[in-house]
């Protein structure tokens, strides 16, 4: 367990932000793909791109991901079209209570031989690599993007293409944009058109060199210290204004909600408060298409102490915990009170607190980080605070060069 407390306001600073776990993911998996011709950079350096990088270079039968969710749903169906090789892959407790279902018949059903090695529906699984000629399938578009961008990434070496028809509301359009525009980006003419996504075969990719956008959800944080803060300015680097990530959504949401004002010159991104900004009664966001930020978003309400309603959050109970449980019983220890359901999460008042909060995070990188900006106002306790290396590893030293001092207890 660490405490951390503010040491200086108000905050000036700057920090260099590690790749997009998602844009770094998706490259490096179509590197594979196509013969390592990409020279990427900036990539992540987060637990879940190392682990990625580990087990596209693993030739032994057994893949094990740990927690790392978005590894498992691409490598699943990569390794289901890897002919002549049989593998397990498998990964943390956690991860073998996360549901993979949807994607296992999708691919089962394209013609993959993929098996439960334990429970029905869950991780561990084997597969056995087959050549998969079958060119379409239809998917439920309400549970999880990964599943939609794995189809996506390997219909690419299908030789007869892919089309996926999504059934359904679609969740989390931008990721599945995302992945639609790096295809395009090398050179790959998939289209998404209302609910229907096509990819074509595609033998080779021109060589050429990348750069991996810094990730936004990082940038979140930043965001909500910001917020929480006066007279201060943080700026961050590489973002770019015309951004690939749902998550640069920040930008507005924290603009009209918060006071936050961003500013890019030269693949940087300056952070700072908008003097003139005054908090409105009651927030309400629909965050359908970007839920990684709304554990942050809720934080920073708390911090203010402000009313919310924030909704399309159905994804978060098969996230790395049920995050809007872990949400509910953290934030109450600040004295907020809160409702949930199973798609929404209301912070509808403040009782008073006095003792320091000791916050649990789940084994969620998300909940540890989340958390961090609310130091500024409350000195704060947090266990497990190295969860963080799922998806930012130097969380904590930026935190320190940032002024605060974070002592362990």
């Amino acid at each position: 367990m660490i405490e951390i407390s503010a040491l200086q306001s108000p905050l000036k600073n700057q920090l260099a932000i590690t790749g997009s776990k998602s844009e770094s993911n998706r490259l490096l998996l179509l590197n594979k793909l196509f013969n390592q011709v990409l020279t990427l950079e900036n990539v992540s350096n987060s637990e879940d791109s190392q682990l990625m990088q580990k087990a596209l270079a693993n030739e032994t039968d057994l893949i094990d991901i740990h927690h790392a969710g978005t590894a498992m749903r691409f490598l699943t169906a990569y390794f289901s079209i890897q002919e002549g090789r049989t593998i397990t892959i498998t990964g943390s407790a956690r991860m073998k209570q996360r549901p993979i279902k949807v994607l296992v018949d999708a691919l089962n059903q394209l013609g993959a031989e993929i098996t439960y090695a334990e429970n029905e529906g869950f991780p561990p699984l084997k597969i056995v690599g087959k050549k998969i000629t079958t060119n379409s399938i239809t998917i439920p578009s309400n549970i999880s993007s990964q599943y939609i961008t794995a189809l996506s990434l390997i219909g690419t070496k299908l030789e007869n293409g892919l089309t996926i028809t999504l059934d359904g509301k679609i969740i989390s359009v931008p990721y599945i944009q995302m992945t639609i525009e790096l295809l395009n980006r090398v050179g790959i003419k998939a289209i998404f058109e209302e609910n229907t996504i096509t990819i074509p075969f595609t033998e080779n990719i021109q060589s050429e060199k990348l750069q991996v956008e810094s990730d936004w959800s990082s940038a979140s944080y930043y965001y909500s210290l910001i917020a929480l803060s006066k007279e201060s300015e943080i700026t961050i680097s590489t973002y770019f204004e015309n951004s690939l990530q749902g998550d640069s959504a920040l930008q507005n949401i924290y603009a009209e909600h918060f006071g936050v004002i961003s500013t890019f010159k030269d693949g940087s991104l300056t952070l700072k408060n908008n003097p003139a900004f005054s908090l409105e009664n009651r927030i309400e966001l629909d965050l359908i298409n970007t839920p990684d930020i709304a554990q942050t978003i809720a934080a920073t309400c708390v911090g203010l102490k402000a009313k919310c309603l924030l909704t399309g959050l159905e994804t978060l109970k098969i996230k790395e915990t049920d995050r809007l449980v872990a949400l509910k019983n953290e934030l109450e220890k600040f004295g907020a009170i809160i409702t949930i359901t199973d798609d929404s999460l209301s912070i509808d008042g403040y009782n008073a607190y006095t003792t320091v909060p000791k916050l649990e995070t789940y084994n969620d990188h998300r909940m540890a980080m989340c958390m961090a900006p609310l130091a500024q106002i409350y000195s704060i306790r947090i266990n497990n605070e190295m969860v963080v290396e799922k998806s930012y590893p130097t969380f904590w030293e930026d935190w320190t060069k940032l002024g605060f001092e974070i002592k362990a207890i």
